[in-house]
């Protein structure tokens, strides 16, 4: 992120626009909802920037701009539409210590205008870092669309409540008086009439001053295989409640972010034979929190059902009478096999699948390998990079064909994905040669689908 964004308070601050053709119109039309103070140089302007002059709405000093008009300007907007008077202008705005935009040219500007969703008080800022503003805008009118013109209405009255509403408790109380305002009672005030809206909110807030605080709560909320909009609906909106998130190693930045930026953030990863929090410490702080009445969600890569020890996390809430449900994930099996265009089951080749770890509590997990190293089996191996010699060994001990096809595939669903082919006995080699770091999964008996070139693969010839 180059451009940090933050909404500038502009009540009675000068903003200075040196330009008087369609760029200045375009900026001044964005900045005459503010309240600002603006002040427009232009030696030959618009008659649209003569008319808001005499109407009052700005300052226009029919001449370029000259050393000293920016003292006290917060911001300078260049739209001359001529380099060398932008970047003279430019020079004078940034002596006065005006913050500077210099229109269509983001390299010598400090900061930039983004795209806006006006719903006042409710403004949406949408920006692509000057990379692509047509994106930007079709960003704006989906928005536009979406966003009922009551909302700014239902603002500005909550706006005038909101000291009224400090008498709930900071935090959740707050948040869910505000929610059932926003998403229920405010729209069905607003539908009666203005006047309706206030009164909703007295008797909204006189509800929850006496609402019996809720309880702590745990929701096991499976984090999908990495790509966020692999997330469930349900999952987004644990999120969004929680007031804490317990979160494993293999849950992705772009996944964290969905949190609240208020939410606490506790990272309990563990990895295979490496860094490892200990799985007492995290059941503690399940109950700990939620004992504190803290909505906590526990986050999981994948499916919390499928290797994510969850019945002994719902064992330690229970033991304390914490209430929790469970909120299904989308498991890396399901991810993987999509990455390369096959089935987990096929008519006429496999009947059933098997999801194994590659190892547990005690080492390399064992397996049924007499029944695994038969034709057309097919298995799903969980956290195997490091067991895979151990793999391929017991297969070929119970007689499994040499050339059964493995497919490992890193970091599914992923920006990053990778997919390996290879064969039973050429897997720890090529494991090795592809020096993969993420996250993998790895197929027995499945290749992928011919006719697949969507993921980058990486083939076993190319490690021999």
């Amino acid at each position: 992120m180059d451009h940090f964004p933050i909404f500038l308070s502009t009540q009675n601050s000068r903003i200075i626009v040196s330009g008087g053709g369609d760029a200045a119109l375009a900026k001044l039309r964005l900045l005459m909802k503010t309240r600002a103070r603006i002040t427009v140089f232009a030696a030959e302007p618009a008659r649209e920037i003569e008319q808001w002059h005499h109407e009052g709405r700005l300052t226009l000093v029919s001449r370029a701009m000259e050393h000293g008009d920016a003292v006290c300007a917060k911001l300078f907007y260049g739209a001359n539409e001529d380099a060398t008077e932008d970047a003279r202008t430019a020079l004078l705005a940034r002596a006065c210590g005006a913050l500077i935009n210099i229109v269509d040219n983001l390299e010598d500007s400090q900061f930039i205008t983004p795209a806006i969703v006006d719903r006042d008080p409710v403004t949406i800022a949408i920006g692509t870092e000057g990379a692509a503003p047509v994106l930007a805008r079709a960003i704006k009118a989906d928005l536009e669309e979406r966003l009922p013109q009551s909302l700014g209405t239902l603002a500005r009255i909550g706006k005038t409540f909101r000291k009224a509403s400090y008498a709930l408790s900071f935090g959740r109380a707050r948040r869910d008086f505000w929610r059932a305002f926003y998403f229920d009672a405010g729209p069905k005030a607003i539908s009666e009439g203005e006047e309706q809206v206030l009164p909703a909110l007295e008797d909204l807030l006189d509800t929850h001053l006496n609402k019996t605080a809720r309880v702590g709560h745990v929701a096991f909320v499976g984090g999908g295989p990495g790509d966020p909009e692999l997330l469930t609906l349900k999952a987004r909106r644990a999120l969004d409640e929680a007031d804490v998130v317990i979160y494993d190693r293999l849950i992705t930045p772009e996944i964290l972010e969905l949190a609240r930026r208020e939410a606490t953030m506790i990272d309990v990863g563990k990895e295979g034979f490496g860094h490892h929090t200990p799985q007492e410490y995290i059941n503690a702080l399940l109950v700990e929190h939620a004992q504190a009445g803290a909505q906590v969600v526990r986050l999981k890569s994948g499916d919390a059902t499928v290797f994510g020890r969850l019945d002994e996390e719902i064992d330690a809430v229970d033991a304390h009478g914490i209430g929790w449900n469970i909120v299904p994930g989308i498991t890396s099996a399901s991810a993987a096999v999509a990455a390369i265009g096959q089935s987990l089951t096929k008519r006429g080749r496999n009947a059933s699948v098997r999801f194994l770890t590659g190892h547990d509590t005690r080492g390399f997990a064992d397996h049924d390998w007499r029944a695994l190293a038969q034709p057309n089996e097919v298995a799903a191996i969980y956290m195997g990079k490091k067991s895979a010699r151990f793999v391929q060994g017991r297969l070929l001990m119970h007689g499994a064909d040499r050339h059964t096809p493995l497919t490992i595939i890193e970091n599914a669903s992923r920006a990053d994905q990778r997919v390996l082919e290879t064969t039973l006995d050429a897997l720890p080699a090529a494991l090795e040669a592809a020096q993969l770091g993420g996250p993998a999964l790895t197929f027995l008996g499945l290749a992928p689908r011919a006719a697949l070139a969507a993921a980058p693969s990486l083939k076993l010839e190319e490690f021999a």
